[in-house]
């Protein structure tokens, strides 16, 4: 289950039920209410949290005059943003810095709930923005913790200090930081020993430890599917200790999103980071305005470029996009974008990042994912040549055959990826032409001035969307970058689209596979439209 996808579905509903109505009252906001305020307990929501975020949307919304062209549906769309912004923060909390030498992290938690991990994916998360990062090993009780965390450095490329677990661990703590300024180090995380529940052993001895080596960041890892009782816990740690964030792992997991939503309002601290994966590099920081976007259902454009800008070669794109061009992509160059496109994550976990597409459900999704794996075992089952030419497949039911039997899939099954590979090549190229807005690519010019119409509509729900993210204006954005930033999104989007579309989500391709062969073959001049020629052109294929 994806994260928020319940509370997405129950907000959802409340919306539906304000199709018909033409004012915001308390008599028409009952029923709406009703359904979000569900929805927040569903998502494990401490239930005082719930009365006053619902009291307060309630407030905001009766009796306000609806705007021009706004229907009372986005009206309580946009409060109830709102509110999730109050709850849960309207800016992230970056890393304090330290004034001189190394800014010293310390991670504390309860055992279970990947306080180590937690430790090597930050690591790596700053040194990845150039930081030289030092890791501090403290956890004298839990078997190997400390081999752990060798692992762990060895990984990131960090330096690991310990003294075994002979030694007390504030005294651990102070050697480290000592060892770490001589190295010059800009980073010292230190993991600390945790416990099965909060003791006052515990706590004494974070005490010694934090006196030891005066840190400039708490960070307190805490286990997202314990949903409401993570919030708790921040609590009585920032009050026994002194927290200035958290950290929530296992955000990936089936977890509903409670933790998310009230750790700020309960504990009064904020959450910094998120853990969304197993890989060391699966660590963000927490930007409470993109998770808002998310649980409403409008997407996180920024994360998703962000990904695209980390997991996408640069000179690699150029060259996929040339190839899109000239109509030489070919099924070597689609393993290349699946692998990229990999790189950046779960295929549920981008579209849901992209406007307008979080309705797609989680079990087509998996589907979809199923299908791009049979698709590729498919493409490994090619020879070199099949790979750089798809049109050998195309002419020829032997090949196609035979890559059945080396795939272990149908024939029927075989022919629709080289057909639905066909037509998606062909949506490539529509979308090449509709970046160049119809000009120079041997269009008219009605069919370009409708290009230029799509694109003119599509760039400005972006631009619609990029203001309620507060992007082009308070950012230091200029216009050209935002229009830049519209059109790459756009790209990408209509990329994912085409690969949704091979892998027969939503509508396919709009037409049959036998017509999507016809067309490519017509297109290479290889042959002319009556049945006699394609037979002898070997293609056969079978109607679904």
């Amino acid at each position: 289950m994806e994260m928020f996808d319940n509370l997405n579905s129950g907000f959802e509903k409340a919306w539906d039920k304000l199709k018909n109505v033409e004012k915001l009252s308390k008599e028409s906001m009952k029923e709406p209410m009703k359904d979000i305020r569900r929805a927040l307990l569903e998502a494990d929501v401490s239930l005082p949290v719930v009365r006053r975020f619902v009291k307060n949307v309630e407030e905001r919304a009766v009796g306000v005059n609806v705007i021009k062209g706004v229907t009372p549906a986005q009206q309580l769309v946009k409060f109830v943003r709102d509110e999730l912004l109050e709850l849960m923060g309207k800016e992230s909390a970056p890393l304090m810095q330290a004034r001189s030498g190394p800014t010293v992290v310390l991670m504390v938690g309860l055992q279970g709930v990947g306080k180590t991990t937690a430790c090597g994916k930050l690591a790596l998360f700053l040194k990845n923005q150039g930081k030289n990062v030092n890791l501090v090993a403290t956890d004298v009780y839990r078997p190997a913790a400390i081999e752990q965390l060798k692992t762990l450095g060895s990984q990131v490329g960090c330096n690991v200090f310990d003294l075994g677990t002979t030694y007390k661990p504030a005294e651990i703590a102070r050697r480290g930081i000592k060892e770490a300024s001589k190295e010059k180090a800009d980073y010292v995380i230190v993991d600390t020993s945790g416990r099965l529940q909060i003791d006052a052993a515990m706590m004494g001895e974070l005490k010694d430890v934090m006196r030891a080596c005066k840190p400039d960041e708490v960070l307190l890892v805490v286990d997202a599917m314990t949903g409401q009782e993570a919030a708790n816990l921040v609590k009585t740690f920032n009050d026994s200790i002194g927290i200035t964030g958290a950290v929530l792992s296992k955000m990936d997991g089936d977890t509903r999103g409670g933790a998310a939503l009230t750790i700020r309002e309960i504990s009064g601290r904020p959450v910094k980071f998120t853990g969304v994966g197993e890989k060391m590099s699966a660590l963000e920081p927490f930007y409470p305005d993109r998770m808002v976007n998310r649980i409403l259902g409008m997407g996180d454009v920024l994360s998703l470029v962000e990904k695209a800008q980390s997991a996408i070669d640069e000179d690699e794109a150029e060259k996929m996009m040339k190839k899109i061009e000239d109509a030489s992509f070919d099924y070597n160059d689609f393993l290349k974008q699946t692998e990229m496109i990999a790189n950046m994550g779960s295929m549920s976990s981008m579209i849901k990042m992209m406007p307008g597409m979080g309705k797609i459900s989680n079990q087509q999704l998996s589907d979809a994912e199923r299908s791009n794996n049979q698709y590729k075992a498919m493409i490994f089952s090619m020879t070199k040549e099949e790979r750089k030419d798809p049109d050998l497949l195309a002419r020829s039911l032997s090949r196609r055959s035979r890559i059945a039997k080396g795939s272990g899939h149908t024939e029927e099954r075989v022919s629709k990826l080289v057909a639905q590979f066909s037509a998606m090549r062909k949506q490539m190229q529509n979308m090449m032409e509709l970046t160049k807005l119809g000009q120079g690519v041997g269009m008219g010019d009605e069919e370009g001035s409708k290009l230029v119409a799509q694109f003119s509509a599509m760039r400005k729900q972006m631009q619609n969307m990029m203001e309620l993210t507060k992007l082009d204006k308070g950012s230091g954005h200029t216009e050209e970058r935002v229009s830049k930033l519209v059109a790459q999104f756009s790209a990408m989007r209509k990329q994912m689209q085409n690969m949704m579309e091979l892998t027969k989500l939503g509508q396919g391709v709009g037409m049959g596979d036998e017509d999507a062969m016809r067309e490519m073959l017509q297109q290479k001049g290889k042959v002319g439209s009556g049945m006699a020629r394609r037979k002898k052109a070997g293609f056969v294929v079978s109607k679904a």
